[in-house]
């Protein structure tokens, strides 16, 4: 597959025009939010491309990016939502509006599998596999070739998932459960930045 990929430093162009349902994933130099820094945004409309944002770890100043973000006219699909919510409030200093997350709808959906990576949805909705080995390398030096490949493939299949999900939570009747599940999403990133890693509805 021949993928689009883009590679833009510090923020997205003045005059670049994506469509009103986006696809984004993160790349950080580790899982601890305030230790490890956020280095890569990247995003794909779901024709087979990739706008890589490497971000200026100086001054995180991103204004194009962040206006996107927070854009409430913009359906952002993520995977594990979560942790890149995470690391953009902590780094970029915006609340991203008008969001979606596989995980999540796996999670509600696929009751018949205990998988809900990105690897096995992209391998049961698209029949793709993608290698994941390049998801503990280091992404805050010069970007290899591979490893623009790997972060293009972490977004290009997110709109097919989501509507194949979408089904069977519709079918299931699982819809509204999603939807209102999803709306607490910036909560839990509010709790994770408040040090409430554990789950506060157990006993």
């Amino acid at each position: 597959m021949n993928i689009d990929i883009k590679l833009h430093r510090d923020d997205l162009p003045d005059h670049l025009t994506l469509s009103d349902n986006i696809a984004i994933d993160c790349e950080f130099m580790g899982l601890n939010v305030d230790r490890d820094r956020l280095c890569l945004v990247q995003i794909s409309t779901g024709n087979n491309d990739a706008h890589i944002i490497k971000l200026n770890r100086e001054n995180y100043n991103a204004p194009n990016l962040k206006k996107l973000l927070e854009n409430n006219n913009v359906v952002k699909i993520f995977h594990f939502a979560r942790a890149d919510l995470l690391f953009i409030r902590k780094y970029l200093g915006v609340k991203v509006n008008n969001l979606n997350c596989t995980k999540i709808m796996s999670k509600i959906a696929r009751s018949y599998s205990d998988k809900h990576g990105l690897k096995d949805l992209v391998k049961e909705f698209t029949g793709n596999d993608i290698n994941k080995n390049l998801q503990s390398s280091d992404f805050g030096g010069e970007l290899s070739d591979k490893q623009l490949q790997y972060c293009a493939r972490d977004v290009i299949y997110l709109h097919k998932i989501y509507e194949k999900l979408k089904q069977i939570l519709v079918r299931e009747k699982r819809d509204i459960l999603y939807t209102e599940a999803i709306k607490f999403i910036n909560c839990r990133v509010d709790l994770d930045l408040a040090s409430f890693k554990e789950d506060i509805w157990s006993h």
